[in-house]
């Protein structure tokens, strides 16, 4: 069966572009015009991944993802024309796995698009689980768990997670992060890995502003705890 692609915009010929360039990547579309619209095909449809434009009719796209996040961990990459860091801050730190920007070009988008899918599906030819201080992944299943309690991650976050507790104690920079989870899908700016960090922690730490697992090294990036 082909992977369903949600496409959330009010804009009918954009809707179209992106419907006829996903399609012939061989991928099922549905689409929605406004943010009541998202959610009602989101919970009917099941997509495997949700383009969401931000400026929504109804309900706006910061507010659908929020509520696409407080149930569910489907991939979503934010279509947006606001250039702003901080909106696309806000987005990333809704749990967004990746974001575009309006103009952009359709091939790059369905790039986009089978990268986080990617990320979201892979899993090694073994069975492989990490174990870091009470941490335990398991990259084959996707999942996580703290002390025996089930943690749900997004791919991005489960990347970056899986990245630090490889190597206990190594401090990776910004951008070695990106690289490794996200491989070359990412738009080059650093800092987008500090707002998944902040909510890494607010999943896996007892205490997100006292972190014990993810801890900042500062002048350089991030580590995971190594004592």
């Amino acid at each position: 069966m082909p992977q369903t692609i949600l496409v959330v915009d009010d804009e009918p010929q954009l809707v179209k572009v992106l419907r006829g360039y996903l399609e012939q990547a061989g991928f099922r579309v549905v689409t929605a015009g406004d943010g009541p619209m998202a959610l009602t095909q989101h919970k009917h449809e099941k997509p495997d991944l949700v383009l969401l434009d931000l400026n929504l009719p109804g309900i706006d796209g910061i507010d659908v993802a929020r509520r696409l996040r407080a149930s569910s961990n489907v991939p979503i990459i934010m279509v947006t024309a606001r250039v702003e860091e901080t909106d696309r801050l806000i987005g990333l730190e809704l749990g967004a796995d990746d974001y575009v920007t309006k103009p952009f070009s359709p091939r790059e988008v369905v790039a986009r698009v089978r990268a986080v899918l990617r990320r979201a599906e892979s899993a090694p030819a073994a069975p492989e689980i990490i174990r870091a201080a009470d941490i335990v992944i398991d990259l084959v299943r996707h999942s996580v768990a703290r002390g025996g309690e089930s943690i749900e991650l997004t791919p991005t976050e489960f990347g970056l997670l899986a990245t630090l507790a490889r190597e206990p104690g190594r401090a990776f920079t910004r951008l070695q992060l990106l690289e490794a989870a996200q491989g070359d899908s990412f738009e080059g700016y650093e800092r987008t890995v500090d707002a998944h960090i902040k909510n890494l922690r607010a999943k896996i730490e007892r205490d997100p502003k006292k972190p014990e697992y993810v801890v900042t090294v500062f002048g350089v990036g991030y580590k995971f705890a190594d004592g």
